[in-house]
């Protein structure tokens, strides 16, 4: 299950008219939307999932939905551009009644979603904070977690050892690990085709000890680190030590499973296929702390089950959310692992389950619960592009960090400034 990223810019009026065609085609064919009466006397409820990638998700979905007697659920599997459907139908009377998402700043602070921080009493404790604050604001939770998504450092054990490689604890040795393991044949690090930018975000920034945006709302990488770190980036396209141009992205295992690569940047969903394909021939890792203020950093996300505000029955849709995301944890646990690989997001099934018991799974949720960060809901969708473009810039051109940041660092605050007025 990789999940899109939801966007936390306002929608435009082009993006609605384009997103508003797609809902009108989608009534148009037939489907409901959930207004009107459930099974019996009960309401009907209209559940938007966006259209994952793997095989059974859809069934498992309509099964948990069908099974839930207080109201008639009408899922719908939402293919495209998801996010920007539901930013649209979130503005309309026609929109789901529950719907996964983010939920957005804007979404929050436009009161287009329902507070549901009652359906956590007694249990808010055990969904992973990770993934439970960026659907949080000031104290109120405007998203139930549904799964842990991860993304950590896979290396070839016996690659390493041929070379007389460690595995990597620091940047530095990340870096010096990647520019040893390069031959005329391999590559030491697949960092995704653009050379990592698009992928690593704010992960290096965590590595250093720093953060996108402050528990307090400033600006939490205007410090000198932030340039020391992210210039060093630079080093593995200096070294030649990159794989680029590969067949897949790196979402996919591909080059690590075809030998392309000694090491790669990738989620946890791969690692199935990748121990199918390679045994135990496998590691994983956080990526590595930089500094010794620094840290190691495994990024997290997922969706969360939302409620929209506009609904006509949002006690009954709050009711239904609890019932599939609080209380059912045997549905809980089937969708984390049954048809993709996920941890879910309640630790207490994290730690019983038997898929994530041993080996590098294992390993995956011991870093996971003690490195594992979200994006803050406040590291809005201009920062982000914003503080991405620099940071392909620093890590192709070898553009200066410092100057890069300025300009990031001056978007990020009048961000900030925005959401808060």
């Amino acid at each position: 299950m990789r999940h899109s990223r939801s966007s936390t810019t306002p929608i435009s009026r082009r993006q609605l008219l384009a997103a508003s065609g797609a809902l009108a085609l989608t009534a148009a064919c037939g489907s409901n939307t959930g207004r009107g009466g459930g099974a019996g006397g009960g309401p009907a409820l209209g559940h938007w999932y966006h259209q994952y990638g793997e095989a059974g998700t859809e069934e498992a979905v309509r099964r948990y939905a069908a099974a839930y007697g207080k109201a008639r659920v009408n899922v719908q599997w939402r293919p495209g551009n998801y996010d920007q459907q539901t930013a649209a139908a979130l503005l309309t009377e026609n929109g789901p009644d529950v719907f996964e998402g983010g939920p957005t700043l804007d979404q929050i602070l436009g009161g287009q979603v329902a507070d549901l921080t009652g359906l956590l009493e007694g249990v808010r404790d055990d969904f992973h904070p990770a993934v439970l604050a960026p659907k949080t604001y000031q104290g109120k939770v405007y998203g139930i977690p549904q799964v842990i998504d991860t993304q950590l450092l896979y290396y070839r054990r016996s690659l390493l050892d041929k070379a007389g490689v460690r595995p990597p604890g620091t940047l530095d040795e990340l870096i010096d690990a990647a520019k040893a393991l390069t031959t005329e044949d391999v590559k030491g690090l697949f960092l995704g085709n653009d050379g990592g930018a698009g992928v690593l975000g704010a992960t290096p920034l965590r590595a250093a000890g720093l953060e996108p945006v402050t528990a307090d709302g400033e600006v939490g990488f205007d410090d000198p680190r932030a340039a020391k770190t992210l210039g060093k980036l630079h080093r593995f396209h200096a070294d030649d030590s990159l794989l680029l141009g590969a067949p897949t992205d790196w979402s996919d295992p591909s080059a690590f499973v075809q030998g392309l690569t000694a090491m790669q940047w990738t989620g946890l969903w791969a690692l199935p296929r990748i121990q199918r394909a390679l045994g135990d021939d496998v590691g994983v890792l956080p990526f590595p702390k930089d500094g010794p203020q620094g840290g190691p950093s495994v990024p997290v996300g997922a969706y969360g089950a939302a409620v929209s505000a506009h609904s006509g029955h949002i006690d009954a849709a709050k009711a239904y959310v609890k019932w599939l995301w609080v209380e059912r944890t045997d549905f809980q646990e089937d969708f984390a692992l049954s048809y993709g690989f996920h941890i879910p997001a309640r630790i207490s099934l994290a730690r019983k389950a038997a898929k994530l018991a041993k080996g590098a799974a294992a390993d995956a949720v011991r870093f996971t619960t003690d490195h594992g960060y979200a994006q803050p809901l406040l590291w809005t969708e201009k920062s982000r592009t914003a503080y991405q473009d620099a940071l392909s810039r620093i890590i192709t051109d070898g553009a200066d960090p410092d100057a890069q940041l300025r300009a990031v660092i001056a978007t990020t605050k009048a961000e900030l400034k925005r959401v808060r007025s």
